[in-house]
């Protein structure tokens, strides 16, 4: 179609009623932008928690009310990074109070509060919509703050309710975390920052394998991890209800892998997000809740089974009905036969509005047909409805289950969503496990038959340990189960080091096919001149290096927990691994040249600089600056301190280190270290944008919004575009990678587009 034809239809389309000239309203039927109103009433909703009584008496009409409101945003600033006080301290001095007696389209701006029930102060909640945030030209300063620091991983934007289940979940750094519905990871970024509590530690004994069931969906979780560039934390892909049981190696032997926390969100109706989700009051009946219970079960019972003995799970969903919760755990406590028993939470989160769980209940149909016990139910309703949605008959055993102490979060009592909360502990072996084991000596497996890499299983045989494992008896023991699965791995021969995807031809129907995890082996050549270029301190952990290429040159260098390469190693068949490991080097193309072909990587520098012993320039505030916002300054424009210790070093790559002055408490208070280049006559940092926008931030230095597209900062004496991050900064270790090279962050449809030199080009000489 030529310009005149596209011209002529354009003006016919003005000319019409309805068009753009009366509002976007077509024949007066309430249409804006072509959009309908979703009138927020469902009398069937109304009808049915009414009948259920799970508001108090007296609150119905506050309760409905809020429903009807939209939802106040709630930001978290990430508590283990160092610089996170730095943040809290830089947004109540100064974007909050920037925010006060403003006036947004005659409406005035409530100064964002603290979360009276969050621990020091990190979370927030204001009744700016998202809306008045993209429009109002006043809030653009502070919108700009928000999103360019939730890129860089140090504030999440998240639901208030959310943040809950993590809390009382009550991790501390040496805890194995599953979380088995983890997409799209808010929740896992809180357990991974519990992980790391004390910074100092680079590698908590702890770790986190946060799992979805969805493979797209895992893609976003790997980018909401990388963000807080963490070695412990790992994702896989599995249907949560029947997660594969994983092995460790402890002393030589193969022992089941129990997990000490474990957050069991599961998939839910989502009757309570109707504050964000106003398609639920279109769509809301009970048949969602009737069909997911039994999935829900299922994924709790399966959680349940993977817990340690002393250990703590978390249950919760974005639903207020008790077919989705109190059924759930009243049918998983009956089935424990004293397994599991519920926490008393009360006092754990002072400040935290709640009401206890229900210890009655009914089960509604769609077509709003009651049934009050299982008995009452016809048969022809009996694959629709099913006994464990009902409460326990017997009134011993209900009172002994303490329902009373789950936790219902309404939307009228602080302004959030609605949610659901339960804590559960394990006080021994689920009956299903108890049966004795067999001698502990028939069960030893030496270090060196651990095979490491899969290979394809004989014609009509299954390879897959945990399709296999659930084939067997429901009354087998865990131990049995593992040495049948190892029986499994055993046979065939195995490459060293090598982590491959998964061999089950049903794993490959879906999603993208995985490189391997390859650890580098000990007497590797590649690595001695890492090691004297850096000099690395001895304890450095190198076993615990990977890459995801079998064949040619290594790119990428990753880093792992010790505990994750345990896993790693000792699950590569029966775990769908989607991502692992914080890169901490990146080859460059002309690396020869140097005496390290290596160089340092931002994303992985906090984990790796506690190892390093060369190749550290300490640098002042002023030359911090300097080199965020100029591209390759010359050492003269440095501090004398720092010249002195850069003009006598070899070219190649740097560690930039702040430490901050006590002594002057005004300046910047937290310490930074930034990966640079040393060229022949000047310096460059390889610091990502985001990451150099907050650095900025934090010194009280701001971006214009104009510049910030070219790259350029505007701070005193920027006079050159910002240098982007090479392109092989970009997460090449994102598995599955598509030929051409794309991470995980464009599987996830983000953008990553570097916009930097190649590696190696560009560098400063």
């Amino acid at each position: 179609m030529g310009r005149r034809s596209r011209g002529r239809r354009l003006q016919q389309q003005q000319q019409r009623p309805g068009s753009a000239e009366d509002g976007g309203k077509r024949n007066g039927a309430g249409w804006e932008g072509g959009y309908p109103e979703i009138v927020k009433e469902n009398k069937l909703f109304e009808h049915y928690y009414q009948e259920l009584k799970i508001v108090p008496e007296g609150e119905w009409d506050q309760f409905m009310g809020a429903l009807r409101e939209p939802l106040p945003a709630t930001l978290r600033i990430t508590g283990y990074k160092s610089h996170a006080k730095e943040i809290l301290h830089c947004l109540k001095n100064k974007y909050f109070k920037e925010l006060e007696d403003l006036e947004v389209d005659g409406q005035k701006v409530e100064v964002p509060q603290p979360l009276s029930w969050y621990p020091e102060e990190l979370a927030w909640h204001t009744n700016l919509s998202r809306k008045i945030l993209r429009k109002s030209p006043q809030l653009e300063k502070f919108h700009q703050f928000l999103v360019s620091e939730t890129e860089s991983g140090n504030i999440s934007r998240q639901e208030a309710v959310s943040m809950i289940p993590p809390l009382l979940l009550n991790a501390h750094p040496h805890h194995k975390i599953l979380d088995m519905c983890a997409a799209p990871g808010s929740k896992t970024t809180q357990l991974i920052e519990m992980l790391h509590a004390d910074m100092n530690v680079p590698f908590p004994e702890g770790f986190v394998i946060a799992n979805d069931v969805d493979n797209k969906r895992c893609y976003l979780l790997v980018h909401q991890a990388k963000r807080l560039g963490s070695p412990c934390i790992m994702v896989v892909n599995h249907d949560a209800s029947c997660i594969p049981r994983l092995q460790m190696d402890v002393n030589g032997r193969k022992e089941v892998l129990f997990y000490d926390r474990i957050l069991c969100d599961v998939p839910c109706s989502g009757d309570g997000t109707m504050r964000k989700n106003i398609d639920v009051w279109k769509k809301w009946s009970t048949l969602n809740s009737l069909q997911l219970h039994g999935l829900q079960l299922r994924i709790a019972t399966r959680g349940a089974e993977q817990l340690v003995e002393g250990g703590r799970m978390v249950y919760s969903t974005c639903s207020l009905n008790p077919i989705e919760d109190e059924a759930v755990i009243a049918s998983l406590l009956e089935k424990s036969e004293g397994a599991l028993e519920l926490a008393d939470v009360s006092s754990e989160l002072p400040g935290l509005k709640w009401v206890p769980g229900l210890s009655q209940w009914k089960v509604m149909t769609k077509d709003g047909q009651w049934f009050t016990s299982w008995d009452d139910v016809p048969h022809n309703r009996h694959t629709q409805i099913r006994p464990t949605m009902f409460p326990p008959k017997d009134p011993e055993k209900l009172q002994a289950m303490h329902l009373e102490r789950c936790l219902r979060i309404l939307p009228h009592h602080q302004n959030t969503g609605g949610f659901f909360v339960a804590v559960l502990v394990k006080k021994s072996s689920m009956p299903w496990n108890k049966r004795p084991p067999k001698l502990q000596g028939e069960l030893a497996v030496p270090q060196a038959s651990v095979p490491l890499n899969p290979v394809e299983p004989p014609a009509g045989s299954s390879s897959d340990p945990s399709e296999l494992e659930s084939k067997l008896a429901p009354g087998i023991s865990d131990t049995e189960a593992m040495e049948t699965a190892e029986n499994v791995e055993n046979s065939g021969s195995k490459k060293d080091g090598v982590c491959g995807p998964p061999p089950s031809k049903k794993m490959k129907l879906f999603g993208f096919k995985e490189d391997p995890f390859v650890f580098i082996p000990e007497d590797d050549p590649l690595f001695p001149p890492i090691q004297k270029f850096y000099a690395l301190d001895p304890s450095f952990p190198k076993t615990n290096l990977l890459t995801r290429t079998t064949e040619g040159k290594k790119r990428q260098l990753y880093m792992v927990s010790k505990e994750l390469r345990n896993v790693l190693l000792n699950n590569s068949e029966r775990m769908k691994v989607i991502n692992t490991g914080i890169k901490v080097w990146c080859r460059n193309n002309s690396g020869e040249e140097f005496d390290c072909a290596f160089r340092l990587a931002q994303e992985g520098i906090y984990t790796l600089y506690p190892f390093i012993n060369s190749r550290i320039i300490t640098v002042s505030l002023e030359d911090v600056q300097v080199l965020l916002t100029q591209e390759n300054p010359f050492f003269r424009k440095l501090s004398s301190e720092a010249y002195s210790q850069v003009k006598d070093m070899a070219k190649g790559s740097v560690v930039l280190k702040y430490e901050p002055d006590p002594t002057k408490p005004d300046a910047l208070q937290c310490p930074i270290v930034l990966c640079g280049w040393r060229g022949k006559a000047s310096v460059r940092t390889f610091v990502p944008r985001n990451e150099r926008l907050h650095y900025l931030r934090m010194m009280g230095l701001e971006v214009p919004a104009g510049k910030k597209r070219e790259g350029a900062v505007g701070a005193p004496g920027a006079g050159v575009a910002s240098p982007a991050e090479p392109e092989d900064e970009v997460d090449a270790a994102s598995p599955a990678e598509p030929e051409d090279g794309a991470g995980a962050e464009q599987e996830a449809g983000l953008d990553t587009s570097s916009g930097g030199d190649p590696a190696g080009a560009g560098l400063p000489r």
